[in-house]
């Protein structure tokens, strides 16, 4: 484990969700824990990457985080051994769910009001996320308007308007140039340790971003041995035991190199690259 961290509480465990739809089995009893690390002097949120080829189930498993659809079997526990509270959870789809009618600012007013503030502290609390993700100067824009990037730190603002124990980010990475991709992980990281029992989930397919990222990867593929199986856990990355966490990967680039390695070959493994939903 990485110096002066130590283990706190499980902020969220999943245990043994499995989801069916219509006749096709989607997730297999997908199990794993987050747990709150905690550093001398800092204050660390989590950041899991649910990392896994295009069509593996990964967005399925984000709808079940999100209380959007219900497992067949399992649960998803948050904080203190509490079922999750959807209230505390935050989604953002791939595709950013702006209102392309209304401007950025509008976007995080309505977000706001919509969660029970009044509109001068919907407004106040517009303009604190703005500047904080950096796209003040483009409070009056509409979502076409932006890049990709900032149509992402706004949709990530618009998420954080109320108080979020857990952030699901579907696909952030994907289609960022580099700066944009600098951007995104920098508020990501952000997001998380602003409170030290904050979660950000990360489903992505980009190994590289999750490994810039992450604290822990969880890969997700399927059974090698029923190709009707869904989408399972099949290996899981703690970046902090490992020493790779945090400042740390950027101090040691070849074994960051060597696991960006074993994780891309079991990409290639056929159980991991069958497409399912």
């Amino acid at each position: 484990m990485i110096p002066g961290a130590s283990v706190g509480e499980v902020v969220l465990r999943v245990s043994d969700v499995s989801l069916r739809r219509g006749g096709t089995r989607v997730l297999e009893r997908v199990s794993f824990a987050v747990v709150d690390r905690i550093r001398e002097g800092a204050v660390t949120g989590q950041v899991v990457s649910l990392l896994g080829p295009s069509g593996i189930g990964k967005t399925s498993l984000l709808r079940v985080l999100a209380g959007l659809e219900q497992p067949e079997r399992g649960e998803v526990i948050g904080a203190a051994g509490a079922k999750l509270d959807a209230r505390t959870v935050g989604l953002v789809f791939q595709h950013y769910p702006l209102l392309a009618h209304r401007t950025i600012e509008d976007n995080l007013v309505v977000a706001g009001r919509i969660g029970g503030l009044d509109e001068p502290r919907a407004k106040r609390r517009a303009r604190e996320l703005m500047e904080r993700v950096g796209i003040d100067e483009r409070a009056r824009y509409y979502p076409a308007q932006l890049s990709g990037g900032q149509r992402q730190r706004a949709a990530v603002a618009q998420q954080l308007v109320l108080p979020r124990r857990v952030l699901l980010l579907d696909e952030p990475f994907s289609g960022l140039d580099p700066a944009a991709l600098s951007d995104v992980t920098a508020l990501v990281t952000e997001v998380a340790n602003e409170h030290e029992l904050n979660t950000v989930v990360i489903v992505t397919h980009d190994v590289r971003a999750a490994l810039r990222v992450s604290d822990t990867i969880v890969l997700l593929g399927r059974s090698a041995n029923d190709s009707g199986m869904g989408a399972s856990v099949r290996a899981t990355f703690d970046l902090v035991d490992l020493g790779l966490a945090w400042e740390h990967g950027a101090k040691a680039p070849h074994a960051v190199a060597e696991l960006e390695h074993e994780i891309e070959l079991r990409f290639r493994e056929p159980s991991a690259r069958r497409p399912l939903l």
